[in-house]
């Protein structure tokens, strides 16, 4: 019997390479940025966003690859696309939760 799925269960190792990929995801996407000019070529602190932001949705991915029982492979290339996609990505997982859940997130400066 295969044991509950629960993020304590994965090893460093997982999360590790979870981390990575998605990172590297949050570094390509500053780098094209900065080639269309969107960012400055040393603005750290854009980068270390892009960077914290895609591996936070990595994470994320990982999580709804393994609940829907998405193959290894397949889960990589998603935790990848999904950390260059960044904030662009929670957007979409919005998204995902009003529609499979009937949560609806308050709007960004509304009143509560």
């Amino acid at each position: 019997m295969d044991a509950p799925k629960d993020p304590a269960n994965y090893t460093w190792i997982t999360y590790g390479w979870v981390l990575l990929l998605s990172s590297w995801g949050g570094v390509v996407s500053f780098m094209r940025k900065r080639k269309i000019g969107l960012v400055r070529a040393f603005n750290f602190s854009e980068l270390f966003g892009e960077i914290f932001t895609s591996a936070g949705v990595g994470i994320l991915t990982f999580f709804m690859c393994e609940y829907t029982n998405v193959p290894p492979l397949l889960s990589a290339v998603f935790i990848a696309v999904s950390g260059h996609m960044g904030s662009r990505a929670l957007f979409g997982l919005e998204q995902v939760f009003e529609a499979k859940f009937g949560i609806k997130l308050p709007e960004e400066g509304s009143e509560k």
